[in-house]
């Protein structure tokens, strides 16, 4: 496309082309949201009045936090990957590529790694325990002090997560068609609110299907069509090559460089594990189905859905650089953020053709939404099993049990979209995400490892491992941060170039067209660390002292310890008398079971 000689602000504007069509489409995809949360609001209902003769207790709270454990593979494998690849990785890994190159792209052996770990050491223990909070398994294998420690890091975790879930498709919104970020991110979170309120995990994974199949449809398209625009596959990959964002894999083994094959392999693989194996919001869809070898299935389906998705997430980054090799949209200003880049690219390549803009802005609302309706599902699960019911003096009645479930969700609902206002000045979404959540996750995933894995360490032992990698992860993640903002810590970004630009622009003040960025780091300390390293750092801190204290005082008794509270292998090395089908002691299930 050849611009006239336009200003800057001009050439945004023609790309702002997001017309009529554009907003039914968006509107549309929203409203099958709503009237999908009304019909399974609507069944619950009805079964609830068929059933209020002959009241179970928890059955309010089985239907809608875990589907009654009646879900099938489909759709729950489906809900899986769309609340998994966010808006966050939609956008973020394609603006990771375009800085930063494809080291990032190796991350699919960390998630390998994560499908293994799944399937032989959290999956067969959460099956056999038959639980609906994750952390209730804290509870069984220690006390009911880690189980709160666990639910409240979660908790933690989650509302550091959601607004920037919220934050990247108003950005690509805004790009598109002009509208306040603020505006057009709490109108549309008040809809997920909605459907997720009445709904329950029920309207959240059928609608996460919904969204799925938009976000594939929209992400294939703007490979096809912007790969044929440019000349084809070979061209993207020429200039991506002379640029130098193609490249191996960087088997440095100096930690505070920002992408090693060892940092994305060994730290990625902690934190895609932790997103994913001790997570409410993953859990709880496992826990929905009705036989490990169905979560099996799932786990499976979610682990070649979501490299695919990524990988193309990542191409999308090299087709960015592709189409602008010669005109950086960052340096001109054509894109206010850098997390605006495929938003540009979309309205480059798709804008003159009506409805498909709004599709795609469909489907990265889709993966975002997602995300905020999974996690606000699963915190409600938290609030009810683990903050309320275990000091509540009576059994809750399914009316009281609902208002709580529905009140959790409008209230952290609300919090989640005050909290844009202070992501927004934060930085990159993608390394913002895996730098924030591991304060809380990294501790966590330390916490579960040691039930799991180490039969000899006690609660208190556990607690002390768990409360000094807290400590040690907020400092680091903190420290970081306000290095990051300070420009203490700068990375290097690959090179671009303006040459080719065909409007007129203001340059950056200090910007030098001969020199690419260059990062630089004065002098290394422990928050100079890679950032994929944060939640390695904090699971190993939480291992060692809790295992070391362990060790030292010999507190936990074997024989004290149910062995389906263990990992299959470490049971079987520990307990070799013990039949593998030992089920958990009535008393402990009551406390944990809906």
């Amino acid at each position: 496309m050849d611009y006239p000689r336009l200003t800057v602000a001009e050439v945004s504007e023609s790309l702002q082309r997001f017309g009529l069509v554009d907003y039914i489409v968006f509107i549309c995809s929203l409203l099958i949201c709503v009237v999908i949360g009304l019909f399974f609001g609507w069944k619950d209902w009805q079964n609830h009045r068929a059933r209020k003769r002959s009241v179970r207790r928890g059955s309010e709270a089985l239907n809608y936090l875990v589907g009654g454990r009646k879900m099938k593979i489909f759709p729950v494998a489906m809900s899986l990957i769309a609340s998994f690849i966010s808006g966050i990785a939609v956008m973020g890994a394609s603006t990771e590529t375009y800085l930063y190159g494809t080291q990032f792209c190796y991350i699919f052996t960390a998630i390998i790694a994560m499908a293994f770990s799944m399937n032989y050491i959290f999956l067969p223990v959460y099956q056999g325990l038959e639980i609906t909070s994750a952390y209730g398994y804290l509870q069984l294998r220690f006390d009911r002090r880690l189980r709160l420690l666990g639910s409240g890091l979660f908790t933690l975790a989650t509302i550091l997560h959601l607004p920037i879930v919220i934050y990247v498709p108003a950005l690509a919104f805004n790009q598109v068609s002009g509208v306040n970020v603020h505006i057009v991110s709490t109108g549309v979170c008040m809809v997920c609110i909605f459907y997720t309120l009445v709904g329950g995990i029920k309207a959240v994974v059928w609608t996460d299907v919904i969204q799925m199949f938009i976000m594939i449809g929209a992400l294939v398209m703007i490979v096809v069509k912007g790969t044929v625009d440019i000349g084809g596959l070979g061209v993207v990959i020429e200039r991506n090559m002379a640029s130098g964002r193609i490249e191996p894999p960087n088997f440095s083994v100096d930690p505070t460089q920002r992408h090693t094959i060892w940092a994305i392999f060994i730290g990625g693989g902690c934190f895609w594990i932790s997103k994913n194996a001790i997570h409410q919001m993953m859990i709880q869809r496992y826990l929905a189905l009705p036989s490990f070898r169905d979560a099996q299935k799932a786990l499976l389906c979610f682990t070649v859905g979501i490299i695919m998705l990524l990988m193309t997430c990542f191409y999308n980054g090299l087709l960015i650089y592709a189409t602008f090799y010669d005109c950086d949209p960052l340096t001109t200003g054509l894109a206010k953020a850098k997390d605006q880049l495929l938003p540009v690219l979309l309205m480059k390549v798709l804008g003159s053709y009506p409805g498909l803009p709004g599709l795609f802005i469909s489907g990265i609302f889709s993966a975002s939404l997602s995300s905020l309706s999974t996690g606000l599902n699963s915190l409600s699960a938290i609030v009810l099993e683990d903050f309320v019911k275990p000091y509540s003096r009576k059994q809750l009645s399914e009316r009281c049990t609902s208002y709580i479930m529905r009140g959790t969700v409008l209230v952290f609902g609300i919090v989640a979209v005050a909290l844009v206002l202070v992501v927004e000045h934060l930085g990159t979404v993608l390394q913002l995400s895996m730098s924030l959540i591991p304060i809380s996750l990294g501790p966590l995933l330390g916490l579960f490892l040691m039930g799991m894995l180490l039969p000899w360490v006690d609660s208190l032992s556990a607690l002390g491992g768990a409360i000094s990698g807290l400590l040690t992860m907020a400092y680091i993640v903190i420290r970081a941060q306000v290095a990051i903002a300070a420009k203490e810590i700068v990375f290097p970004t690959k090179p671009v170039s303006i040459e080719g630009c065909e409007y007129d622009f203001n340059l950056p003040p200090g910007y030098n067209v001969t020199v690419p960025s260059t990062g630089h780091i004065a002098s290394k300390s422990l928050h100079h660390v890679s950032f994929l390293f944060y939640t390695f750092i904090g699971a190993s801190v939480t291992l060692m002292l809790g295992s070391l204290s362990a060790t030292i005082l010999r507190r936990q008794q074997s024989d004290k310890l149910d062995p389906m509270l263990l990992a299959p292998f470490v049971r079987k090395l520990y307990f070799p008398q013990t039949c593998p089908t030992v089920a958990i002691h009535n008393s402990n299930k009551e406390d944990t079971q809906l």
